[in-house]
């Protein structure tokens, strides 16, 4: 795995980006994510069959550590490689597997993900975007908000209402559909952040026809499959890691002693032990829904407690576009803290998971 690590770095080494703080929400960029590709380093676990590498989960980790670590580019393959594809190999069809995973492991097709919706927070239960059938097709309409790249990506994996909310079992009735964000129908708005980026997206669905294999797994069981992938969506290194590349500048500065340092690295060593039991509880097919829920919330607080440290050791006047890299990464990392504790759950929704295995054990 050592030899694995030193590849990934040369590559990094030998390859021109610039480095960014949140890299793999932020930096989109098909070119990088097709080189990648080209080296067997998207869809590392899948069967050879689909283009994968049927490499281990924690060989996956240590490409992941490193292009997270050097701020790389990797947004445009990142929701494909994390979490639709383990979807696809769990309750796709072979038609679906066929179809998206070969195109996902080249590097060649990039999905979004559509969860929220407006007025639900991270309430998915209270989702409005309904699917009905009709002569055979899927007739989809609603909206889905915080979509990251859906101006971008190729398709989006949907949680929807196929059934009528029953108030007795809010979490009945959902299905998950593989959505072609080029169908009539769709529209794509985008939602400007405060550094005056796009990433984020509105998308729209007004009576957007799909066909009837559009449906992934079983019909009312979407939120059982959401719950199993979110374990996916909320374990990994960019939980903890998205802040390293200003961690790393900040440590090269002259002016911070090595031991202020020290809770840090403490903390984040500590992280990475717990990503990797994740890593191996899902190579052996389990669903770590807790332990993935500990990750997110104590790697959400971890990156915030970096930009507090950066701004309190090395305080510097924003500029997204200083020639000086700690400033830059600094401004980047200050302007995207505040959503570190919302997306894939708030801190709240996932202490409330953890509470209530404590409870029930």
């Amino acid at each position: 795995m050592s030899t694995l690590r030193a590849d990934v770095r040369r590559f990094l080494a030998e390859t021109e980006f610039v480095p960014h703080c949140d890299a793999w929400m932020s930096s989109f960029d098909q070119a990088f994510s097709r080189r990648l590709a080209e080296r067997g380093w998207i869809g590392m676990t899948w069967p050879r069959e689909y283009g994968g590498t049927e490499r281990s989960e924690r060989e996956r980790l240590i490409v992941v550590e490193e292009l997270l670590a050097a701020g790389a580019p990797v947004a445009a393959h990142w929701f494909a490689d994390r979490q639709v594809g383990p979807s696809l190999l769990k309750h796709g069809t072979p038609v679906q597997r066929s179809r998206y995973l070969p195109e996902i492991t080249a590097g060649r097709c990039f999905f979004a993900i559509g969860m929220s919706e407006p007025d639900s927070g991270s309430d998915l239960a209270s989702i409005r975007t309904t699917a009905r059938r009709r002569s055979g097709r899927w007739i989809v309409n609603g909206t889905k908000i915080w979509t990251s790249h859906a101006h971008q990506a190729h398709h989006l994996l949907a949680l929807v209402r196929t059934s009528p909310l029953d108030p007795a079992h809010r979490h009945a009735g959902m299905s998950q559909l593989l959505v072609d964000l080029t169908a009539p129908g769709v529209r794509v708005r985008p939602i400007i952040s405060m550094d005056g980026q796009r990433h984020f997206n509105e998308v729209v669905f007004d009576d957007v026809e799909l066909d009837g294999d559009a449906l992934l797994g079983t019909e009312g069981l979407g939120w059982q499959q959401v719950v199993a992938e979110l374990s996916h969506e909320r374990s990994g290194p960019e939980r903890y890691l998205s802040n390293l590349p200003l961690l790393s500048a900040l440590a090269a500065r002259p002016e911070v002693a090595d031991a202020e340092l020290g809770e840090l690295a403490a903390e984040l060593q500590t992280l990475r032990a717990l990503s990797a039991s994740v890593a191996d509880a899902l190579a052996r097919g389990e669903s770590p829904v807790v332990q993935a829920a500990l990750v997110k919330d104590l790697g959400s607080r971890f990156e915030r407690k970096v930009v507090d440290t950066a701004r309190r050791l090395a305080p510097a006047e924003p500029d997204a576009n200083s020639p000086d890299r700690y400033t830059r990464l600094l401004t980047e990392a200050v302007l995207h803290s505040p959503d570190a504790t919302l997306r894939g759950g708030t801190n709240e929704i996932l202490r409330g998971i953890v509470g209530r295995e404590l409870v029930n054990a």
